[in-house]
Parts: structure tokens; C-alpha cells; sequence
């Protein structure tokens, strides 16, 4: 695969299976790189075969009515600053119609049970600056009172506002707002019986210094809001069939390293946790999952996506307490949509040489309903991984190599993931194919501090990266050496790494560890936890959260994690890539690794990306800027590997 294909492949995403059991409406997504956009369509499968239902160019999130009739969904358009908005099309025939007009968008819409209306999370601004024309909000000094005030991928949050609102699926009458007030929520459910929604909302004393949220519920009628959960990490909030809500989530807000358990909720500080021998996640942060959480069935029973060991898979949440295994195999499962009954589901997947497609699983027999990549695959020649395992410190380790087609000894390039709880595996990933076909032999692992292993494996990271050989580093030393040992083509003479995010960060502290490196990239990274702590969107939080420790409380403990204290023992040729607009990671990190390297007598380059682009640069940035990210990255490692 080269850098110019990235507009070559299709991903099928969000499968939503129609009220009669046949029809499925998903979405499908692709890079237009002459016109440097995405362009996502609303898909149908009808039972006999697939085609565009939308025009697009920005269409996601279907959603049925509960008869079938319409199918709402989220319209953008490529005009700039007009932001998503719900769309109705009638099943029967005719044209979507857009029913909405929030100033700031829509970014979830979901039907009531009874098909009257939709709820919707939308976003406005405050009323101070809700009459004025663009050019005067933009010229008007931010007055910022709290946290968090910006996001990475959505900019400032000061000075708008996020509700759930009631919205007339014909688009007459006037949306209704049911959570009006200084506070912002999002994530909504509805409960079978339409009477309530849930919801998440940081409403307590000290949100911004801390990621927690709590579980709201508000009547569809108006009224106030009543906590269902204490302060805590939660996520996909929903209902089962009798109206029991649940949530994925951890009670301790200072404790999110770990794995996320279902709970039922009844009373703040009464959440009953389910599932609680499943050390596994039930949510995954990467590949993105949707549906995500439980999927309840008639039976109070509910089917679910596993991550595990590279995988994600299926099981069955049986009484509350048992599971049972649905679906596996090695892939990565992206979303699913079962019948009431659970005998059948629609789903989409992907694996390591298929960037996905859309499925139909019954009674234990699965089928592809599309083939929305064949042009692709007859025009590439994808490369399946070979996984190898190591004991590190005790510890197994599990990693796979991509080695490209031919017999010749070739650069082994060590590839970092983000997170650190996420996690590679069998899903398709451009990055490793992109390299793979330009001679470099890959190899990814999943270190200490992944997800996908159990709540220690995740875990192991935390507090430990002031220790002279911290544990992931171990681990990924071990890796190139297991690797050079089992793979005879992998040339040990010429080793590069590179890595995004918390990749970044390993790849600066590896290099400072690891003399055998001959050409590094690090991509946005966290540098040093000292700077970070004030200027990222989850500075505040992030640190205590890894380092066990605010920076505030142990300053000498955030400069002894940061990789950039090690940077002066650094020789190895580094392409430092930043994106200027990175709420996460700021450009102020990359800004002080460059001056250092620099100072070190270090060859180094800085690739700054313009304003715009933020820390998923590398994941959906613009389409032409992933290319030149690609043939940037490419370049460097062929000056110093070939």
C-alpha cells in the first residue's frame, strides 16, 4: 500500500439493523484526495444487496424510527461553519429534510420509543454571544471562569453550551430543551418506556480538575435532573428491557488505568457492579465502536463487544453475572445490532489485510454481506502479521511483524501505539501496511500499559516512569531483541522507531535508553509532564492519573517522568511532527524536544503542521496532509535506514 492510496479504501461503520429484521443502514467513509475531504454516506442493505442511500458528502449516525418508516440521521455539508444537523428521510421515497438549526450542531439524535420524537445532543452558544455575527465573537476577548475551556477536536468550549433537547422529527414545532442551565451533557438514552432519558453531565464541585462525570436521568416531560451514579469514569449509559439503567464505568474517578465494569444503577452510591471475573474491557477507545456498550435483548439478557488480546470480539451478558462466548476469530468486530431476540445480528469487522465490511451473524452462522473493498485489495498486496510472544520481566508480551513480500534482509521499524490503554492487534491499520510495502520490516507490540490484558497488564505503567528502566521500556527493548531473534530477515544493523501520542513520549525515552536506534519520529507527544499538566485539555487529571502524583505535589516527580529530562542522552537522527492546533498534546511540547536536540548536536528536523490540524492528525486529518505526514516519515527513515 503507498501513501497515495489512502483514498483507495472504504470503512463500513455504525450498523443499525431496521425494525423488520432485514435492512440494515450503516455508514461508509472514504477520503476524497483531490478534494482533500472525507466523504461519508448513509449505506442500505435490503436483503439481497447493498447500495448509497445518501448523497452524502457528510452523512453518519442512521438511526430508525421504531416503524421503520424514516430513518433519521446527521447531515453536514462542505460549507464551512455549518455544522451537523438531523435529517429525516422517508423510507417510502422523497427527499431527507433537514429538522434542525442549532447553531452549533447536533452530535447524537435518537428516536423515542414511540417515534414521535427525537432527542438530540446539541450545542449553542452562551446567551451573551448567541446574537452576535462571527467577526465580533472572534474579536471579543474569551473571559474563561472554569475547565475545561478547550478540547482537542472541538476547540473552545467557554463560551457554548451542550443540552439535550426534544426535537419534531416533521421539523415544526420548536425544539424543547430539557437540561437548560450553566452545565453540558452528552451521551443520551432513552428508557423503554419514553417517560425519562439518561445521560452524563460533570456537574460537581472541581470538574475540569478531574475526568469525572456522573449519571444523570431528566423526565421527556421537563423537569429536574436527578444523579443516578457518584462522581465517577462512566460511559454508555443505557436501559434494559424492564427500565433498569446501566452504565460502563469506574467508581474511582483517580483510578481509570484499569478495566471498565457494567454497572447497574439505582442510587447515587448504590452501583451495583456486574461481570466482575471479566477483567476484560467492554468498550474499546481504539478501533472507535458503534453501537458501543450492551445491546439489550427482550430477555434482559444483552449481547456485547470484548476487547481482548488484540481482538475485539462478541460474548452474550447472561443474568447478569455469566458470559458466553459469541463471536471471535482474529479480527476486530466495530460494531454490532442484534434482533430483539438475539438469534441474529448485523455487524461490520475488520481484519489486518481488510478494511471492513459490513456481516450478518444467525444462530452461529455468519455471512459478508459486502465487498466494499475488492478494488483495493486486487490493486495491493497487504501484508499478513506473524505474532510472536516474549517473557518481559515475567510477563508475557504479545506482538506481531509485518514483513514485506521478497527474501532480503530489511530495516526493522519499531512502531509505538497511542493511549498507553489501547491497543494493536488483528484490525487494519494503514500505517503498517504503508511501511510494510515501502521495505520495512514492522514490528508492534502491546506493551505494559495496554488495554486488552486484564487490569494489571493495563495497569503496569502507572507511577513508574521516573525509574531508571521503566516497565514498557523494558518491553519494548525486549521486543526488537525477540524480534531480531525470530524473524532472520529483520536486519539488526538498521533499526528505526516511531510512535504518536504516548508513542511519542516512548519513543523520545527509548532513544535516550536504547543506542541502537539509527532514525526515530516522534509525533505529538508528551514531553514533559511539568508543562503539560497546565497547557493540555486533560493536563489536569492526566497527570495525577499516571504519574500518582499531581504535578503540583511532586514537581521533582512529573520532571523524573518526563522523557524530555533524558533527552540530552539522545543521538539518534529524530523527525519531531506536530500539528499546531493539538489541544492534547500542544505544540509547545515538540517546540522544547526540537531546541533540546538541537542543543545536544542531534540531527533533527521539525514538521509543524498548520493551524487546523490537532493530535488525530495522523488518524483524520486532512487527506492531504496524511499523505505528506506519510512521504515525510518515509523519507526520513530512507536517509538514515537505506
Amino acid at each position: 500500500m503507498r501513501p497515495d492510496q489512502l483514498g483507495d479504501y472504504r470503512r463500513p461503520s455504525d450498523p443499525r439493523l431496521a425494525p423488520d429484521g432485514v435492512q440494515v443502514a450503516f455508514v461508509v467513509t472514504q477520503m476524497d484526495l483531490g478534494e482533500d475531504r472525507y466523504v461519508s454516506r448513509i449505506w442500505l442493505w435490503d436483503g439481497s444487496g447493498a447500495r448509497p442511500l445518501t448523497a452524502g458528502p457528510r452523512d453518519t449516525a442512521p438511526r430508525w424510527s421504531p416503524d421503520g418508516a424514516s430513518l433519521a440521521f446527521l447531515r453536514g455539508t462542505t460549507t464551512p461553519g455549518s455544522p451537523p444537523q438531523i435529517a429525516v428521510l422517508p423510507m417510502s421515497g422523497g427527499e431527507a429534510r433537514v429538522v434542525s438549526e442549532f447553531a452549533l450542531g447536533v452530535s447524537q439524535a435518537e428516536w423515542s420509543p414511540d417515534g414521535t420524537r427525537l432527542a438530540a445532543v446539541a450545542t449553542t452558544w452562551i446567551d451573551s454571544l448567541a446574537d452576535l455575527d462571527d467577526d465580533e465573537r472572534d474579536r471579543r476577548p474569551r473571559r474563561i471562569v472554569g475547565l475545561p475551556f478547550r478540547f482537542d477536536g472541538m476547540g473552545w468550549l467557554h463560551d457554548r453550551r451542550r443540552h439535550l433537547y426534544l426535537v419534531d422529527p416533521e421539523g415544526e414545532a420548536e425544539p424543547v430543551c430539557l437540561t437548560p442551565g450553566d452545565d453540558d451533557e452528552l451521551t443520551l438514552a432513552w428508557h423503554p418506556d419514553g417517560t425519562e432519558l439518561a445521560f452524563l453531565s460533570p456537574r460537581h464541585e472541581g470538574r475540569g480538575l478531574d475526568p469525572g462525570v456522573q449519571v444523570w436521568t431528566v423526565p421527556s416531560d421537563g423537569g429536574p435532573a436527578t444523579a443516578r451514579s457518584d462522581v465517577g469514569l462512566w460511559s454508555h449509559p443505557s436501559y434494559d428491557a424492564a427500565g433498569n439503567l446501566y452504565a460502563i464505568g469506574i467508581t474511582d474517578r483517580w483510578n481509570m488505568v484499569t478495566v471498565r465494569k457494567l454497572h447497574r444503577l439505582t442510587t447515587p452510591g448504590a452501583e451495583e457492579a456486574r461481570f466482575t471475573d471479566l477483567d476484560r474491557n467492554l468498550e474499546t477507545f481504539a478501533p472507535p465502536l458503534s453501537p458501543g456498550g450492551p445491546q439489550w435483548l427482550a430477555d434482559g439478557n444483552a449481547l456485547s463487544t470484548l476487547e481482548d488480546s488484540g481482538r475485539v470480539r462478541v460474548i452474550r451478558l447472561l443474568d447478569g453475572r455469566d458470559t458466553e462466548d459469541v463471536l471471535g476469530g482474529d479480527r476486530q468486530i466495530t460494531g454490532i445490532d442484534p434482533t430483539s431476540d438475539g438469534r441474529a445480528f448485523a455487524f461490520t469487522a475488520t481484519t489486518p489485510t481488510d478494511p471492513g465490511d459490513l456481516w450478518w451473524w444467525e444462530e452461529g452462522v455468519e455471512r459478508r454481506l459486502t465487498n466494499l473493498n475488492d478494488t483495493f485489495l486486487a490493486e495491493s498486496s497487504l501484508v499478513e502479521p506473524e505474532r510472536f510472544e516474549f517473557d518481559s520481566d515475567g510477563v508475557p508480551i504479545e506482538g506481531w511483524v509485518y514483513l514485506p513480500a521478497g527474501e532480503e534482509r530489511v530495516p526493522l521499524l519499531l512502531n509505538i501505539h497511542g493511549g498507553p490503554a489501547t491497543q494493536y492487534g488483528y484490525g487494519f491499520f494503514d500505517e503498517f501496511q504503508v511501511y510494510a510495502a515501502a521495505g520495512y520490516g514492522v514490528v508492534a507490540i502491546n506493551p505494559r500499559g495496554s488495554s486488552g490484558y486484564g487490569a494489571d497488564h493495563v495497569g503496569g505503567v502507572v507511577g513508574r516512569w521516573h525509574e531508571a528502566m521503566p516497565p514498557d521500556m523494558a518491553d519494548f527493548a525486549g521486543a526488537v531483541t525477540t524480534a531480531l531473534e525470530q524473524f532472520a530477515r529483520l536486519d539488526g544493523e538498521r533499526l528505526g522507531v516511531m510512535g504518536g501520542s504516548y508513542g511519542g513520549l516512548s519513543t523520545v525515552r527509548l532513544l535516550s535508553l536504547d543506542q541502537r536506534f539509527r532514525s526515530a519520529v516522534a509525533e505529538r507527544g508528551l514531553y514533559s509532564w511539568t508543562s503539560f499538566h497546565g497547557t493540555s485539555d486533560i493536563g489536569p487529571w492526566f497527570t495525577r492519573t499516571y504519574l500518582s502524583d499531581d504535578v503540583g505535589g511532586d514537581p521533582d516527580l512529573a520532571w523524573a517522568s518526563s522523557p524530555l529530562a533524558y533527552a540530552g542522552a539522545i543521538t539518534t537522527p529524530t523527525l519531531i511532527i506536530h500539528s499546531e492546533s493539538d489541544l492534547r498534546t500542544p505544540v509547545e511540547q515538540a517546540e522544547q524536544l526540537f531546541v533540546r536536540l538541537l542543543q545536544s548536536g542531534v540531527a533533527t528536523e521539525f514538521l509543524r503542521f498548520p493551524a487546523g490540524e490537532g493530535h488525530e492528525l495522523s488518524r483524520s486529518g486532512t487527506p492531504k496532509h496524511r499523505v505528506e505526514r506519510f512521504e515525510a516519515i518515509l523519507e526520513w527513515h530512507n536517509r538514515y535506514l537505506r
